[in-house]
């Protein structure tokens, strides 16, 4: 299965823009489903993450509150709100969903080694 990510652009900000995660596969189905985020010469970053059990989801500090995660179950899709976009937040952001085999436990969302398959990446810049 192949993760499309999309949504991404130029904002100014305070602006919102909302990224897309669609699966290939419309009947691929997984436990949990995450965004991470590259900013230029850093290491990925944990930004949000669902889980199936319960609809539990986490969110990194420097996000809470301004984006939300979000799926959509009849076309497999995933989504981030993000809202009130700072310049900090400029990355390249990436979706990731673990193996349908694969149950995540809350504490192990933030852990990308936790998800199996990653879209190419989608870019969110932030201009001040």
């Amino acid at each position: 299965v192949q993760l499309q990510a999309s949504g991404g652009g130029l904002v100014q900000a305070g602006d919102s823009l909302r990224l897309s995660c669609a699966a290939s596969e419309r009947t691929f189905t997984s436990n949990a489903w995450a965004w991470f985020r590259q900013a230029p010469g850093k290491d990925y970053e944990f930004v949000a993450a669902l889980r199936r059990s319960g609809g539990r989801a986490s969110y990194a500090d420097s996000v809470k509150g301004r984006f939300t995660i979000s799926r959509e179950r009849a076309n497999n899709t995933v989504y981030l709100e993000m809202n009130s976009l700072k310049p900090e937040d400029t990355a390249v952001y990436y979706c990731a969903f673990a193996r349908p085999d694969k149950g995540v436990i809350l504490s192990a969302l933030p852990d990308r080694y936790s998800y199996d398959y990653w879209g190419q990446g989608t870019l969110v810049t932030v201009s001040s």
